[in-house]
């Protein structure tokens, strides 16, 4: 397995991208063709709900289809045609991640390489510390709470994939990383009171980070933007994929990527970050916990 900042792992994470770059130019080129999914479908021998897929990125491609599906758009020039082929295998690379597929959902994959591919990840978070800046002993707390029953060597892997993912920050394309968290957040415990009170002291270590930004939503500030309750959103140094945002369930999550939606969160993200204390203060207030706790 390639550590994050290795070339494997880089161009692992990319290769997410990389698919939903081809799924939206091959939607663009079916659309401008007025040709229906149904008919796209037919043509490379596969269902209406496969071109979905493959249009949103979900899957990964066979030249043969990419050839098929061009052809049938209507592309000739040979150096389109190549360009988007090249495009097709670059994205199908395998992910570090597919290592953990035994307890990594398949919804959950696709967030992975966007997160690393990612060049800013913002996020709020309300019921616990955010996935990237949780420690090994606090992790353990939340998966342990999170899946009760669950065998011991289950939790300690879904723990060691958190910590893998967490190697994106301090690797040499670190992102840009802005976390407003909730006080609800920080209070409430996870794990005894050593867990805790080590997981303030990281947060305040590493939001000495000069690529983190951390923020502290505090209970005295009363009702706030973040009612809708914990997203992320992740922005990309291609020009032409747009910032995602991602909301988790229970068994699923969503991912949205319409203009109109991004912006709604976008400026919640904006009065969440210029209504919490700036970094510093919020450093005070996590070393206020630290003494409470």
């Amino acid at each position: 397995m390639g550590r994050v900042g290795d070339v494997t792992a880089v161009e692992s994470s990319g290769s997410v991208v990389r698919r939903i770059l081809l799924g939206s130019q091959l939607r663009r080129l079916r659309e401008s063709r007025g040709i229906t999914r149904e008919a796209a479908g037919y043509s490379i021998r596969a269902s209406e709900s496969k071109i979905s897929r493959m249009e949103l990125g979900r899957v990964s491609f066979k030249a043969r289809d990419v050839e098929d599906l061009l052809t049938l758009y209507g592309v000739t020039d040979e150096a389109e045609r190549d360009a988007l082929l090249g495009l097709a295998r670059e994205a199908n690379v395998a992910g570090w991640w597919h290592s953990y597929g035994d307890v990594l959902p398949g919804w959950f994959q696709t967030y992975i390489g966007l997160e690393g591919a990612a060049s800013l990840i913002r996020i709020y978070e309300v019921q616990f510390v955010h996935g990237l800046l949780q420690t090994e002993a606090y992790a353990h707390a939340v998966v342990s709470r999170g899946m009760p029953g669950a065998p011991r060597a289950e939790i300690d892997r879904r723990v060691a994939l958190r910590l893998e993912r967490q190697k994106v920050l301090v690797s040499e394309r670190a992102p840009r990383f802005h976390a407003v968290l909730d006080e609800a957040a920080l209070r409430r415990p996870y794990g005894d009171r050593p867990v805790m009170q080590g997981q303030l002291r990281h947060l305040i270590e590493i939001s000495e980070q000069p690529n983190i930004t951390l923020q502290v939503m505090p209970f005295s500030f009363g009702g706030h933007a973040g009612e809708s309750g914990a997203f992320t959103m992740l922005s990309f140094p291609e020009s032409d994929l747009s910032d995602i945002v991602y909301l988790e369930q229970l068994t699923s999550a969503l991912y949205l990527d319409k203009r109109e939606e991004v912006a709604l969160y976008e400026r919640v993200m904006e009065r969440l970050q210029s209504d919490s204390p700036g970094p510093a203060e919020s450093r005070d207030l996590l070393r206020g916990l630290l003494q409470l706790s």
